[in-house]
């Protein structure tokens, strides 16, 4: 079963480039095979192993899941606002959630149980009829995030907003503001700087 937490990963490939605009971590082939080879154990058979490379489709796909799963984080986080990245460019609502239900149903998955002497038991999806390999890793995404949004984690769901930062996080502690510790300073100076130019 795809883990959950693969739905904040992905749209956590949008970021801040450190420079003042925003990287994307899928904008090339290249990168996509290294963001999944990251995660391998999170997605079961999904990833097909090792040798497993990204093709303009799978990577059309997956940006495509990307779009939805942000627009539906945007949404998740109201009344707050979304992450600056996304604020001009939400997709509608019913389409991205539309693309989500899309790409989940692409790969009919059975569940199966790995089970080494070991280890402990776990449990994966595998194709119910071994066809459509290529729709294999946008689906284990787009059911990661279904799982996401009707869980627990989503209403700790939030959008950073410190300067330039276009991530969103799981706020786990009460007083979290931001989602890590450099974008809290970065906040702070701006506040700062800020409090200065007005007196």
């Amino acid at each position: 079963m795809s883990d959950p937490r693969l739905a904040l990963d992905l749209a956590l490939t949008i970021r801040h480039d450190g420079r003042g605009g925003v990287a994307d971590d899928l904008d090339t082939l290249d990168g996509l095979t290294h963001w999944v080879h990251e995660r391998r154990g999170l997605f079961g058979d999904a990833s097909g192993g090792e040798s497993w490379t990204a093709d303009e489709q799978g990577l059309e796909a997956v940006r495509s899941l990307r779009a939805a799963v942000r627009a539906l984080f945007a949404y998740a986080v109201r009344p707050g606002e979304p992450s600056s990245a996304d604020a001009g460019r939400l997709l509608p609502f019913e389409e991205a959630l539309g693309r989500l239900n899309a790409a989940a149903a692409a790969v009919p998955t059975v569940p199966r149980l790995d089970w080494a002497q070991d280890r402990d038991p776990v449990a994966h999806d595998h194709s119910a009829d071994g066809t459509a390999e290529g729709n294999a890793l946008p689906a284990a995404l787009a059911r990661a995030a279904i799982g996401f949004l009707a869980g627990p984690d989503r209403t700790a769901l939030r959008a950073c907003h410190a300067p330039r930062c276009v991530r969103y996080f799981i706020k786990e502690h009460h007083r979290q503001e931001w989602c890590k510790p450099s974008c809290g300073n970065r906040a702070r100076v701006a506040r700062h700087h800020e409090r200065h130019r007005t007196t």
